[in-house]
């Protein structure tokens, strides 16, 4: 497990997710087929196109508002500055007059005109018409939040509904070339990567590039040569902001490595932590996780530090624009090119004019990393599924358990066949062992019998009929399964023995239970039947796990059992219940056992020998004792190795 990195708090493209500061500079994660995969999310949202025009309208409509707010206070601004300057000239025409020596009736003339002020009155509606345009556009944004929330949720929806069905229809070879962490994955953190950009950062590009659009537009009505002046600014931040990206983005990978590195080695210290006790490795194991967790203090500071200098650096390439701004517009002040008010507006823009820009970068990286995370899911949805049932399938109302394989061929790959031409008869309450040396497809040919992947050639039957006439339900309804590795589910006693017959009844479960010597140890735990198994039923022994599956096959009543040697890993007490119990399930069924203890299948019908895929031998266990071949050959060492081991005793 070492270097490989497990979950941190950074989204799929090394980010923090949608609506909480993109940190530039990160590596993002990108699409192999980014058209394909963003018409393909394109589709998802056609459903919902008329709410998605009235979001885009409610958001341009808001941000419109927004933008028009600084040309407002320019204009109580430049009343102001009205105002001020009308009250200074009124004052400075008197003191003139008195100082050139004017008439006394000419200066009282002057003193008697009405001394100029600010126009609340016009102040006061603008301040009025800012109010209504602060609430209507806040109004808009609630509603663009509002419908686009219904929108991502119902959307994420029907992908995961899309993708929980498609999980049901496809063969088992899916789930053994991908792991239970990759899998949900898909339908976990990959969909609620794509509801928070379909949420927040979709009406967020809209809202950047309306205000990138009008805010321009603004400036050039204000000033074309102030415009300008913004814009040269806008190269060296482009270099700037490529510039340390590149550095960080380099040092981010390198921080992700080492922490895939450092989550490895805890994996593998704390799973195996008795071992390492065991062997006296703690110190070198500390020794070992110092050393990587102090290679990832060196790249993580490294890596935050250059991220973090990208928003000082702009601001400091933005303030140089806005000295300028202000020079050249206190210039054109003087000379009376514009007002005031408008230097006021201008600058208000010029702040929103850069982030939008980087808005904007931040959304499209965003984006990229959700297409991706969309990406796979439409890669899970594309999977090849299960051959459907037949439309005018069977069903085998009462099964006898006959089971015939006549020529049958297979391979987990079109170019290596494993199983090349096995013919098998099995007559209703026979008892068939399948033996042979680990990967040699025992457990291949139970998957075949249930139909969980498809034969290459020749015939699986039960009962005459060809396994692909039958609906897959009522197929692997005949079956019963009791494994060696136990599955219970979170949930009480009664519940897990009834999930091979949901409509059982409180007697029929005791009964079941009883059968496999399982009511005793129920019956003495505090909550009796009604006791909740916790997660991976960790408050019950192995072998109470065991006698619950039995009971719970039993219950189900199955015409065909499958039987993989349970008893490895309990006492010996423990296993001689257990064996009682699989005898008397297995009173009257066809059963399939597959065998590791050689010893337990002596008393088989017919024993199965397999190696490479193919059934080498066949016969009872004293039949394949007189063959002295390969089944002798396990038996014997098996036998010699368990009288070794009770020598050294």
């Amino acid at each position: 497990m070492k270097g490989e990195g497990k979950s941190n708090n950074y989204g799929p493209g090394g980010g923090r997710g949608p609506g909480s500061g993109f940190a530039m500079g990160r590596p993002v994660e990108k699409a192999t087929d980014f058209k394909n995969s963003l018409k393909r999310l394109m589709g998802y949202l056609k459903p919902h196109r008329a709410k998605l025009m009235m979001v885009f309208f409610l958001a341009i409509l808001s941000t419109v508002f927004n933008i028009l707010s600084p040309k407002f206070m320019g204009a109580a601004t430049n009343k102001i500055a009205e105002g001020l300057m009308n009250r200074m000239s009124y004052f400075t025409n008197i003191e003139a007059a008195i100082e050139r020596g004017a008439d006394i009736e000419f200066i009282d003339q002057l003193r008697a005109q009405p001394v100029p002020g600010i126009d609340f009155n016009y102040i006061w509606q603008i301040v009025l018409v800012l109010i209504a345009l602060y609430v209507i556009s806040s109004l808009f944004n609630f509603a663009t939040g509002y419908m686009m929330a219904g929108v991502a949720q119902k959307t994420v929806y029907k992908m995961r509904k899309d993708a929980n069905a498609k999980l049901a229809r496809l063969p088992l070879k899916y789930f053994d070339s991908h792991t239970h962490g990759e899998i949900l994955s898909r339908i976990t953190n990959d969909l609620d990567n794509v509801g928070s950009t379909l949420q927040q950062s979709l009406t967020q590009l809209i809202t950047a590039i309306v205000t990138l659009v009008g805010v321009t537009i603004m400036m050039l009505s204000i000033s074309p040569v102030l415009t300008l002046i913004a814009i040269i600014t806008l190269p060296l931040s482009a270099a700037v902001t490529v510039a340390v990206a590149k550095k960080s983005q380099r040092l981010f990978a390198a921080r992700q490595a080492v922490l895939g590195e450092l989550n490895g080695h805890a994996e593998e210290m704390y799973t195996g932590h008795k071992e390492v006790k065991v062997f006296g490795h703690e110190k070198r194991s500390i020794d070992e996780f110092d050393e990587i967790n102090e290679r990832l203090y060196d790249a993580g500071w490294k890596a935050e530090f250059i991220s973090g200098i990208i928003m000082p650096l702009l601001n400091f390439v933005n303030n140089i624009g806005y000295v300028l701004i202000c020079v050249v517009g206190g210039i054109f002040v003087a000379i009376q090119r514009i007002q005031i008010g408008d230097i006021q507006a201008f600058i208000q823009y010029a702040r929103q004019f850069t982030h939008p820009i980087v808005q904007t970068a931040n959304i499209t990286n965003i984006i990229q990393s959700t297409v991706a995370s969309a990406e796979r899911v439409f890669n899970l949805l594309d999977e090849v599924e299960e051959i459907p049932d037949k439309e005018d399938a069977k069903i085998i109302e009462f099964p006898r358990g006959e089971v015939s394989f006549q020529h049958v061929q297979f391979g987990y790959k079109e170019d290596n066949i494993l199983i090349k031409d096995m013919n098998i008869e099995v007559k209703k309450g026979q008892t068939i062992a399948i033996v042979g040396p680990t990967g040699a497809g025992k457990t291949t040919l139970v998957n075949l019998l249930m139909r969980f992947y498809e034969i290459k050639g020749g015939n699986i039957t039960i009962d005459g009929t060809d396994i692909r006439d039958l609906r897959r339900g009522n197929l692997r309804n005949m079956f019963g399964m009791v494994l060696q590795d136990t599955w219970l589910f979170s949930g009480t006693i009664r519940e897990n023995i009834a999930y091979g017959r949901q409509s059982a009844s409180e007697e029929e479960i005791v009964a079941a239970s009883k059968a496999a010597h399982a009511d005793y140890f129920i019956r003495r735990l505090p909550e009796g039947y009604d006791t909740v198994l916790d997660e991976e039923a960790s408050n019950i022994s192995q072998g109470q796990k065991q006698l619950l599956t039995i009971a719970r096959a039993i219950l189900a009543n199955p015409a065909i059992l499958i039987l993989d040697e349970a008893t490895s890993s309990v006492d010996t007490r423990t296993e001689v219940l257990i064996q009682k119990a699989m005898a008397r399930l297995m009173e009257g069924r066809t059963n399939f056992v597959i065998a590791h203890r050689l010893s337990t299948i002596r008393g088989a019908d017919l024993i199965l020998v397999i190696d490479h895929g193919e059934m080498i031998e066949q016969g009872t266990h004293q039949q394949l004792l007189e063959k002295n071949g390969f089944y002798a050959d396990l038996y014997n060492s098996q036998f010699t190795s368990s009288f070794r081991r009770l020598e050294g005793l």
